[in-house]
Order: structure tokens, then sequence, then C-alpha cells
């Protein structure tokens, strides 16, 4: 009986101390799995000028600050008085960055040979009205100020 009781006490401290026992996972094996499951495409948070402050979910923070620009853009070429011998129609695109500052800047700007004869300063009033855009906040990814990158089509059209 002693005999039994024993080995059951030997056979319980035997098995008994693997389900104690805890996997160990590197950090970097931690940082490979987060990386992976980061969508390095997308933002949490869009970049947003004091106008914006309240929009809240993320659809509006993206509708608020296209508007901003665009309505910004569209005021300052419309003051111009360009004319055009003929008719226009035609599409820029201005690629712009905002750095994790807030900072905003053109990389590019896509216009047409043809629009550009016909209207030469108007590269430069695109630059100059990008340019007095007050400061934004930066884009964020998890909580963390990052550089984006945007491209903007701005449609010419006369009237």
């Amino acid at each position: 009986m002693i005999y039994r009781f024993f080995l059951a006490i030997f056979l319980l401290t035997a098995t008994s101390c693997q389900f104690f026992e805890t996997e160990k996972i590197s950090s970097e094996t931690i940082l490979e799995d987060e990386m992976e499951a980061i969508n390095w495409k997308d933002i949490d948070q869009y970049p947003t000028f004091p106008s914006c402050d309240s929009a809240l979910d993320k659809p509006e923070q993206k509708e608020c600050f296209i508007t901003t620009i665009s309505t910004h853009l569209y005021q300052d070429i419309s003051q111009k008085d360009m004319i055009a011998v003929r008719e226009v129609y035609d599409t820029i695109k201005v690629r712009f960055e905002i750095g994790s500052s807030g900072r905003l800047s053109i990389l590019e700007i896509e216009i047409d040979s043809l629009l550009e004869k016909e209207f030469p300063d108007l590269e430069m009033v695109i630059m100059k009205s990008i340019d007095s855009l007050q400061p934004v906040a930066p884009a964020y990814k998890r909580g963390i100020p990052v550089r984006t990158q945007f491209t903007l089509p701005v449609i010419v059209q006369t009237n």
C-alpha cells in the first residue's frame, strides 16, 4: 500500500511539471509577427488642417483633408485672370507629401504641354497656393506621426 502511495506521488510530481512550463517566444519573433500584421499602405489618422479638427472618424478626416486642399487650390486658381485662346478641359496631377512634422511640400506637378503653353503661369499659381496653406497635423500610424504622399487631380476647364 505504501509502495502504491509513493508510486502515485512520484508519477504526479514527474508529470505535473510539464503543465507549468511556458513556451518562450523571442522578441524577434514577436516583432516579425507584428511587422507582418501591419498594413503599411494604410494610416490610422489622416493629416488634418485646423478646420478639420472636428472630424472624428477616418472617412470624415480624409474627406475634410481633400476638400480643404481642393477648395483652397480652386479659389486661388479662379482668382487669377487666365485667358485661353481655345477651349480647355484637362487634368493636372499634383503629387505632394506631408512630412511627419506636418509640413506640406509639392513633389511633382504633371501638366500637359498644351495646357502649359495655354497657361504658362499655372504651375507657379499651384505651387504658391499649396505653399500658402496653413500647417497641418501629420498622419498617424499607431500613434506615431508618419510621412504620407497624395496625388490630387486638378481639373482645368475653360468657360
